[in-house]
């Protein structure tokens, strides 16, 4: 979906089906901040919002805001092999092209995409998992534990949150990306009858919280649940979204749609 100052851009097609889009800028003074809010469904987006910022850059506006809060392509921001297609690098570089003024992030899954992006500003999950850690402490009288899936985890999140934490280390096969198995480190002294929190930034059919929950169950963990920012559809054709050793799912609308979930539950990101 993209909204331009908060007006819903509608994407049409003419009968071939290229873009069909219609100007929507309501504003008399060039120099006033415009802003495109991007939150991805589709590719054909990105080809939307690159037309879109065009028109208006042609149209005189010098100060145009992007309101990205997924990064597309965040996951392949590395290549192991010389077929792998560097798709973040070539995407950041087509954002970049249309020069704007600000480019604003949620919880980027890693540094290469802050590296790749000009004028990038990124702002963190930290208000929706404290809201996440007030709820648990509200059900049961005191706060959780904190996990994070990796090392890579702790060290972004456990700055934010300063309570008691473990963290997992991956066994994954990386020839196909799979993850066969997660060992718990850290204080794990401390997950006997806790209640925990796992926390991540991205979940998609949710093999990794498959396993940290388990292995977290097998130490005694009383409750857990998990917060991710970005939690993709896919997490429907998986098996964590019926797994029973996961009490709630909570996660932000910057990719996720459904609504009326008691299973998920979505923060409306705040501006």
């Amino acid at each position: 979906m993209i909204r331009l100052n908060n007006q819903k851009v509608n994407i049409s097609h003419f009968p071939d089906g290229t873009l069909l889009l219609k100007e929507i800028v309501d504003a008399a003074d060039k120099n006033a901040p415009l802003v495109i809010k991007w939150n991805f469904e589709n590719n054909e987006e990105l080809l939307a919002v690159y037309f879109l910022a065009k028109h208006i850059r042609a149209a005189g506006f010098s100060n145009l805001i992007l309101d990205m809060p997924y990064i597309p392509n965040a996951r392949q921001d590395r290549v192991k092999n010389p077929e792998d297609v560097f798709t973040l690098k070539y995407f950041a570089e087509l954002i970049n092209s249309l020069s704007f003024t600000e480019v604003r992030v949620f919880d980027a899954h890693s540094n290469v995409s802050l590296a790749l992006i000009d004028r990038v500003k990124q702002y963190t999950p930290q208000k929706y998992i404290e809201r996440v850690i007030a709820a648990i402490e509200q059900d049961t009288g005191k706060k959780p534990l904190m996990f994070y899936p990796d090392e890579g985890a702790g060290k972004r999140y456990s700055g934010m949150i300063p309570l008691p934490y473990c963290f997992g280390i991956k066994t994954r096969d990386w020839s196909s990306g799979e993850i066969k198995g997660l060992s718990v480190a850290g204080e794990t002294d401390w997950i006997a009858g806790s209640d925990v929190l796992i926390v991540d930034d991205i979940c998609s059919y949710g093999g990794t919280f498959l396993h940290a929950a388990k292995a977290l169950s097998e130490l005694g963990a009383a409750n857990i649940d998990l917060f991710v920012s970005h939690c993709e559809s896919s997490v429907f054709q998986g098996k964590l979204y019926e797994c029973d050793k996961v009490r709630q799912i909570y996660t932000t609308d910057s990719i996720f749609r459904e609504q009326g979930n008691e299973r998920i539950k979505v923060f409306a990101l705040e501006d």
